[in-house]
């Protein structure tokens, strides 16, 4: 089944009929998850049952806004619930690999959002762990689940772009704001499994597993100023296993210039065509057969699914998107992507993507993937 096929049409917001087998969802993280929990209102296959979170105010919150929802700040005893069936964590960084064990070994199939982890010995762990209990993850790389993506793709699928000869992708954001919220990604990560996570996944998405990548990384004043431990700008050339290039580049310090460049871009060149997909606009652009330039623009009609506004806001069409798919998915019996193992995969592009910054030389991901055990 292609990954389209459970992807659903941007619907007004009104609740859909639910599903017969629907499956109840208990969110880990109540910051950004919160985001996941008011999105589920746009599923059918997938309704929100619990949240979960360490501190007293993001309950309190989430018990105002969906007052039938089981809160807890007790990871154990939302995984103890019958009636979770996925539990979707948006933790920081370094505490997804033990919160994806833990419910793997509870009996529950995984939503992550990104990075799925970041250092080596995580993506082992989660790796045997879901290969032992059989259990299911879906990376939540939100921008395959954004409007122009998801036509991109579709385009891609009809084959209407050929076969993509370039990928140029790029996320450009400055971040003030996420360390303020976030203060551990100065000094407990680094932006390569943060911001560049996003055109790295797309790279990866359209080239398939890529073999080598050669970068280059430097800090940003804004980075400087917050004391960042690692880099927030990268450029990165990439090849692909069957030979095909791509570059990513990232930029988390930048003074923006969206009328110029959109904060998200992802640019195919193909051999029957050219398309490019941006973000936060919902702007698909492509070559039609006939070599004519089409736009298409869905922000007036989808802003409030996706943005549950008129102003571009937080992710909730897009995490919908990605519940929606992985529900249907499990239901179904059906592959979803991007899965446990592309999620490890991609794990190791973005280390092989710091290692080569650190080094300024070229960095092999055959001996990553060997060491996380996805190949021997």
């Amino acid at each position: 089944m292609g990954f389209l096929e459970h992807i659903p049409g941007t619907n007004p917001i009104p609740r859909k009929p639910r599903h017969p087998h629907a499956l109840g969802v208990g969110v880990l993280g109540l910051h950004e998850g919160r985001t996941l929990l008011l999105a589920l209102s746009r599923c059918s296959a997938a309704y929100p049952v619990a949240g979960c979170d360490l501190s007293a105010d993001k309950i309190e919150a989430a018990r105002r806004e969906l007052p039938e929802l089981v809160t807890t700040d007790d990871y154990a005893a939302m995984l103890a619930l019958p009636d979770v069936q996925i539990v979707a964590i948006y933790t920081p960084d370094a505490l997804h690999a033990d919160h994806v064990v833990q419910a793997f070994e509870a009996g529950k199939d995984v939503i992550c959002t990104k990075p799925l982890v970041n250092s080596i010995e995580g993506a082992r762990r989660i790796l045997a762990a879901g290969r032992a209990t059989g259990r299911k993850l879906l990376v939540g790389q939100s921008t395959r689940f954004f409007e122009p993506f998801l036509r991109q793709r579709a385009a891609f699928e009809r084959g209407e772009i050929g076969r993509v000869e370039l990928a140029d992708a790029h996320y450009v954001h400055r971040m003030d704001w996420y360390y303020e919220k976030s203060p551990w990604a100065a000094t407990d990560t680094d932006w390569v499994y943060l911001g560049l996570s996003h055109p790295l996944d797309l790279l990866r998405w359209y080239l398939g597993p890529i073999r080598e990548v050669h970068a280059l990384g430097s800090t940003s004043q804004l980075g400087a100023e917050h004391g960042l431990a690692g880099r927030d700008v990268y450029v990165v050339n990439a090849r692909a296993q069957d030979g095909r290039i791509g570059r990513a580049l990232g930029h988390y310090g930048a003074h923006e210039l969206p009328t110029a460049r959109n904060c998200i871009e992802l640019l195919l060149w193909g051999s029957a065509g050219t398309s490019l997909a941006q973000y936060h606009d919902m702007r698909y652009v492509h070559t039609a057969p006939d070599g004519t330039e089409v736009t298409e623009d869905h922000l007036y009609a989808g802003r409030h699914f996706y943005f549950g506004s008129e102003v571009h806001g937080m992710h909730y069409g897009e995490f919908a998107h990605y519940a929606e798919h992985f529900a249907l998915a499990l239901i179904e019996g059906q592959a979803h992507q991007p899965d446990l193992e592309e999620g490890v995969e991609t794990y190791c592009l973005m280390e092989a993507v710091r290692r080569s910054a650190s080094s300024g030389m070229p960095v092999a991901l055959a001996p990553l993937l060997r060491e996380v055990g996805l190949t021997s």
